[in-house]
């Protein structure tokens, strides 16, 4: 296994939210051996910068395993409704740089617009302007999946293999949607 420079022990550490007492009770390696390390006070033998990697690879995966629908969701979803013309959908994907949006009615999901959506109806023969025309509701395809913000990852990860998004949800309130962009960010 290659590992990044000791000198990346602090940035990653500190990226996942760790002192270095946490880091020195994981690895059995002082905490002022690991004050050293990071102000390059001194030079580590191999295995100590191989056991704090590891250990800091160990902490990240099991910090992953407590996240929630909430941790990695996008908050302020943008959404149209199914009244509103494709036109509108279309310039709000452009403007926001989603590919996907969901439709909603009286605040409840019924339905998702996508580019590829849009596509395939301009492949089936509508002309732009038609279909700029139509309501949503119209050409819409199924409503994205909602779960709980309190989900575990894992079940979003499962869900997320047949289809393109999850919305979140609080009380029954979208508050969140997740995208495989957003699951990308995890790796």
């Amino acid at each position: 296994m290659k590992f990044p420079p000791a000198s990346d022990i602090r940035k990653i550490r500190k990226s996942l939210d760790i002192t270095q007492a946490e880091l020195a009770g994981a690895s059995g390696i002082s905490q002022s051996t690991i004050a050293k390390i990071e102000r390059e006070k001194i030079s580590a033998s191999y295995s100590t910068i191989v056991r704090l990697f590891e250990t800091l690879e160990e902490m990240r995966h099991e910090d992953q395993k407590n996240l929630t629908a909430a941790d990695v969701a996008s908050k302020g979803v943008v959404t149209v409704q199914g009244t509103d013309k494709v036109h509108v959908a279309s310039d709000l994907m452009r403007t926001t740089g989603f590919s996907q949006l969901p439709v909603l009615s009286d605040g409840l999901p019924v339905g998702s617009i996508s580019e590829r959506g849009i596509f395939d109806l301009l492949r089936k023969g509508r002309t732009m302007d038609e279909l700029g025309q139509i309501q949503v509701s119209k050409v819409m395809d199924e409503s994205f999946p909602v779960v709980t913000e309190n989900t575990p990852i894992s079940s979003v990860t499962t869900m997320m293999g047949n289809c393109n998004a999850v919305l979140v949800a609080k009380k029954g309130r979208i508050v969140g949607m997740i995208t495989n962009s957003d699951m990308l960010k995890l790796i």
